[in-house]
């Protein structure tokens, strides 16, 4: 396993992370009667982006 390769795998466990928090918030959002996106959400998955988007430059360091 490469340097990168345990990176990678640390990143999209954060990633998935980031999903089941965002899920949460959407469902305390949903049984609150909210009707509005909650903004903490939004956050989440722009981090989330943020943490794919660093993973995918690590994979394509680990494909040369």
């Amino acid at each position: 396993m490469s340097d990168f390769e345990g990176l990678i795998e640390r990143l999209e466990s954060i990633a998935a992370d980031l999903d089941e928090m965002a899920l949460d918030r959407l469902r305390e959002a949903v049984a609150d009667g909210e009707l509005v996106r909650p903004t903490d959400d939004k956050k989440l998955m722009q981090a989330r982006r943020a943490i794919e988007k660093a993973a995918g430059v690590l994979r394509q360091l680990d494909e040369r």
